[in-house]
């Protein structure tokens, strides 16, 4: 089972009014850049990843923030999660091509920082 919605879209040809509170996208603004999801976009850039990977991946996590943060990048249709139905079950995350757009200034961030250091 593959979840995530990506977020109404604006009217055809209107943008979404980013600096309004009820602005939906700020809800998804708010995920990416929170404390934990820049990393966990960043670790699946490459590799879809089961829980226990991603929790490897990204030191300093606990499983209840990572547990938290997926679900809120699965509900804005940046990461995609899929359930084998084995026992105990298997769940593996990616990211959906929304994720992927959003990911690549990221990447191009994270490298030109791991690059330049002050």
């Amino acid at each position: 089972m593959v979840g995530g919605a990506q977020p109404a879209q604006a009217e055809a040809g209107k943008r979404y009014e980013v600096f309004h509170t009820d602005c939906p996208a700020r809800d998804v603004l708010d995920h990416i850049t929170s404390r934990w999801g820049v990393w966990v976009l960043i670790s699946l850039r490459g590799n879809n990843l089961r829980f226990y990977e991603l929790r490897e991946s990204i030191r300093g996590i606990s499983e209840k923030m990572l547990a938290q943060t997926l679900r809120a990048l699965v509900r804005d249709g940046l990461v995609w999660r899929e359930v084998e139905p084995t026992t105990p079950p298997q769940v593996t995350y990616g990211l959906t091509q929304f994720g992927r757009d959003i990911g690549e200034p990221l990447e191009e961030l994270f490298d030109r920082i791991g690059r330049s250091r002050p």
